[in-house]
C-alpha cells in the first residue's frame, strides 16, 4: 500500500489522516516537483486563452461532432 505525505517541521505527515503504528518499517522517497515549472506552463497557455479565430460557437458543447462526426448534442 503506498501513502502520500508532505514533511512537516522533520515529520512525514501522511495524507488523508492516515496512520501507521509505532515502529512500521517505511521507505520515504522524494517527490521532486520543481516550483517554477508548472506557473511557467500555465501562464503561458493562459497567455494563449481566447486568441483562436474562426471557430464555431458551439465547439467547447460539441467537439466530437467537429472531431470525430458524432451527432451534435
Amino acid at each position: 500500500m503506498t501513502y502520500s505525505g508532505r514533511v512537516k517541521n522533520g515529520v512525514v505527515v501522511l495524507e488523508g489522516g492516515a496512520s501507521l503504528s509505532d515502529g512500521t518499517r517505511v521507505r520515504v522517497e522524494p517527490i521532486t516537483e520543481p516550483a517554477d515549472v508548472r506557473p511557467a506552463i500555465y501562464g503561458q497557455l493562459l497567455d494563449l486563452a481566447g486568441t483562436a479565430k474562426g471557430l464555431p460557437p458551439d465547439l467547447a458543447r460539441n467537439h466530437d461532432h467537429y472531431l470525430h462526426g458524432r451527432p451534435r448534442t
